[in-house]
């Protein structure tokens, strides 16, 4: 979107939807009928890639929305799958078979604590919604799966998508001085492994610190940890 555009709850929003292509409806907006309808106050964000829409707030919990990439921990294991913590209001299902090459005789054995980077598969309000690692139309995993190692941290909501973005600053400053692995879940919490754990705190402190700096800004914040760090 070239404007920054407002919504208020109850607001209906135009998403311009040529009606070829399918719709994803992420957190603040919900269908009434033919109507797309704002639930939260906030700015409306779009994204070309995947024609998701959704409003950005100052929301501290995360709600969960089919298609989005969270990270999560393990919290419990019963008959059929895992309970994993995204940091929504309740704990999302990660079935055993939701796994690239899993089968009822060959299943991953994750341990309590143990991160995941995933794709939420389910979510309405009638039910816990469930996460997947595994895309269900190829049968591969595209990156998802049990996180081993690194650190696992949060930031704001905000910060989270902007992180998702092709062209988040920080990101780019990072990978253009070091070697280094990231997830980032929409939940607001990121994965990170560096080569050393100097190296993993300073790509933790350069996310942390770019919440509000612009490209320029990241490339001179990034230089300076550097430095500091001698790195």
């Amino acid at each position: 979107m070239a404007n920054v555009k407002v919504v208020l709850p109850g607001d209906i929003v135009d998403t311009q939807s040529d009606g070829e292509a399918v719709l994803r409806l992420g957190p603040g907006l919900v269908q009434h009928s033919d109507d797309i309808q704002a639930t939260t106050g906030g700015v409306l964000h779009a994204s070309s890639d995947t024609n998701q829409w959704w409003v950005g707030s100052n929301r501290r919990r995360y709600v969960a929305a089919e298609g989005e990439p969270v990270v999560g921990v393990v919290v419990g294991r019963h008959g059929e799958g895992y309970r994993v913590d995204i940091g929504s209001a309740h704990d999302a299902l990660l079935p055993l078979l939701a796994f690239e090459g899993a089968t009822k005789r060959n299943k991953p054995n994750l341990a309590i604590g143990a991160a995941v980077y995933a794709r939420v598969a389910v979510a309405n309000s009638m039910m816990d919604p469930e996460i997947e690692c595994v895309n269900a139309h190829t049968g591969k995993s595209e990156g998802f799966g049990e996180l081993h190692a690194g650190f696992v941290f949060r930031c704001s909501l905000g910060l989270a998508r902007r992180l998702l973005s092709a062209s988040a600053p920080v990101l780019a400053a990072l990978g253009a001085e070091l070697a280094y692995e990231a997830a980032v879940g929409v939940n607001g919490r990121v994965w990170v492994k560096a080569g050393s754990p100097e190296k993993t705190i300073l790509v933790v402190n350069a996310i942390r610190n770019s919440e509000h700096l612009d490209s320029r800004q990241c490339k001179q914040m990034v230089k300076e940890l550097l430095d500091r760090q001698s790195l």
